[in-house]
């Protein structure tokens, strides 16, 4: 029989609590939900306002991935949706996760969590810039450090504040708040910092996604900041062997990599000491009481 659980006032079938996510630590769907449960102070103001779309791994990592931005079949009808316009379906609607209850529901089907950078009240207006630091191997996490920490000084010369996460995978995420700016905007500004990354640091940054120029380079790509795409949300498990997560880190951690230290990964275990040692280093982006700069 499935559990129900109360969570604030909703009642939630929670299923298949021992099943293992992550084999290679033997992480259950129950520590998952309990994760989720014990972050979402953190993890909730990223996604509030914001259509979800779902990455889905029911049966681990190893399993079918499935992507969806449609409410998954079941969808509660408490569970808040937002009309999202799309070129092919103008009628369509996505998840909005602004609650515990809701995303404690969402967490029971094992999802990473992916916004996008704009909210459900103003589509396609911006208020964050995304710039993605995927390296092509044998660059790694210490090469996306090293573009990252000269990104932060170009994005500063523009009265910018860049805050850095893992992104749970192989790279790096700069988040940036500005004022909202159409998402086309925040694009063009994007492509161009890229391309003078290239142009400052040529044997490490590439602006492009040709895979034959990949190789020991770190792929700035500005291209998560159209209206249509979606990054991993801030505090989101990832579908890995391991239950990382993408995590926020210090600028003092970017440079200690950058430099020869060791490499940043965060794991789901290790957060819960991560937010009593450095508290939220993203609420930045989320607080409304603070000016986001325009772009230049």
């Amino acid at each position: 029989m499935t559990p129900i659980t109360e969570v604030a006032g909703r009642r939630l079938p929670l299923s298949n609590l021992d099943k293992v996510i992550h084999p290679a630590t033997g992480t259950t769907k129950g520590e998952i939900l309990h994760y989720y449960a014990v972050t979402a102070g953190a993890l909730l103001p990223h996604l509030r306002d914001r259509p979800v779309s779902f990455l889905r791994y029911p049966d681990g990592p190893g399993g079918q991935l499935f992507f969806t931005k449609n409410p998954p079949p079941g969808t509660p009808a408490w569970v808040r949706t937002a009309p999202v316009p799309h070129t092919d379906d103008p009628g369509a609607r996505q998840v909005v996760v602004d609650d515990l209850p809701s995303l404690m529901w969402a967490a029971n089907l094992v999802v990473e969590f992916h916004t996008p950078q704009w909210t459900a009240h103003a589509p396609a207006v911006a208020d964050r810039l995304v710039l993605d630091l995927d390296p092509g191997p044998p660059a790694g996490v210490a090469e996306c450090c090293a573009v990252a920490l000269w990104l932060r000084e170009r994005l500063a010369a523009d009265g910018l504040d860049a805050y850095a996460k893992t992104s749970g995978a192989k790279g790096l995420h700069l988040l940036v708040p500005v004022a909202p700016t159409p998402s086309a905007r925040v694009s063009a500004y994007a492509k161009g910092l890229a391309v003078a990354g290239e142009a400052a640091l040529p044997r490490l940054v590439l602006h492009r996604m040709t895979r034959a120029l990949r190789p020991g380079k770190v792929f700035v790509d500005h291209s998560q900041n159209a209206a249509a795409k979606t990054t991993a949300a801030p505090y989101t498990l990832r579908a890995r062997a391991l239950p990382t997560v993408s995590a926020p880190l210090t600028w003092e951690e970017v440079a200690d990599a950058a430099d020869g230290g060791p490499v940043p990964m965060v794991l789901m275990g290790d957060l819960a000491d991560r937010l009593d040692r450095y508290g939220e280093l993203l609420a930045p982006l989320t607080d409304p009481g603070r000016a986001r700069p325009p772009l230049p």
